[in-house]
């Protein structure tokens, strides 16, 4: 389960989603999130999966990445899915067997729109990560967020700490995946007992991973300092961002995306 965390990882490649300009990329992911959340019945839903799946075939990422990346999350769709199933209204589905009165189709229908939605969600997400390297992603959060350094925000560090927190996600992973297989190895037990037993085999793995965090974190901060690196107006970029044509057929896509949502929400 933990090797099966994408969040965060860059495959590189040239397709038209990696050649996008990376402002453009992060505007679009939130107009998508924006997109997911206006949705009111399942046609909505069609649209954006339709477009999920076009994003997918022209960033040439492996299917099978997408899938694996919704491993980690399967726990709280069954979660969310039953407590949707639990609390829901309207007419019961059996309405002869009186043990199950409460499962309705409101509330079923309300938990496959719900699971339907946080894959969306984790999907489109994630893509922002998969095409765009963390220096660019730096680079576009800097730009995007540039009108607040009037009102003294350090625009640059935060948007540094920001891609250094995803960057260190896939490291995080494989360090943790590392410890757990050395505790194991050393006759650790944390597939059996109950939930509060699972919790405190789990210390163990904390502590050294917290421990290694620590030491990759200062190891980092001496070598930026080593190089004499600086943020701020002087520093310079190997590469400037320019917005192209595809960047604008990409903006109308997914405006006209959102724009059909709403007319679907209103005509349904």
């Amino acid at each position: 389960m933990i090797k099966d965390i994408t969040l965060g990882q860059y495959f590189p490649g040239a397709s038209p989603i990696h050649k996008l300009d990376p402002r453009t990329k992060v505007l679009l992911t939130i107009l998508y999130i924006v997109s997911l959340f206006v949705i009111r019945g399942g046609w909505g839903y069609f649209v954006s999966a339709a477009m999920m799946f076009v994003i997918i075939a022209l960033s040439r990422i492996p299917f099978g990445v997408v899938l694996r990346g919704i491993k980690p999350i399967l726990f709280v769709l069954l979660f969310t899915a039953t407590f949707n199933l639990i609390y829901g209204t309207g007419t019961p589905i059996f309405e002869d067997v009186s043990w199950l009165g409460w499962l309705t189709w409101n509330g079923l229908r309300n938990a496959v729109f719900m699971a339907v939605r946080i894959i969306l969600l984790v999907i489109g997400t994630s893509f922002m990560t998969y095409t765009t390297s963390p220096i660019m992603l730096t680079g576009a959060m800097e730009s995007l967020l540039a009108p607040l350094k009037w009102v003294k925000v350090p625009v640059h560090e935060l948007s540094m700490m920001m891609t250094i927190a995803l960057r260190f996600i896939p490291t995080l992973v494989d360090e943790t995946d590392k410890i757990i297989s050395a505790q194991k190895a050393r006759g650790a037990d944390f597939e059996t007992g109950n939930i509060f037993r699972r919790a405190k085999a789990l210390v163990p793995i904390l502590i050294p991973l917290i421990i290694s965090a620590f030491r990759r974190a200062e190891e980092l901060a001496d070598a930026m300092e080593c190089r004499c690196y600086h943020g701020g107006n002087d520093r310079t970029r190997y590469k400037v961002f320019h917005f192209a044509a595809r960047d604008a057929l990409a903006a109308l896509v997914m405006t006209g995306q959102l724009a059909l949502i709403i007319f679907l929400n209103v005509v349904t």
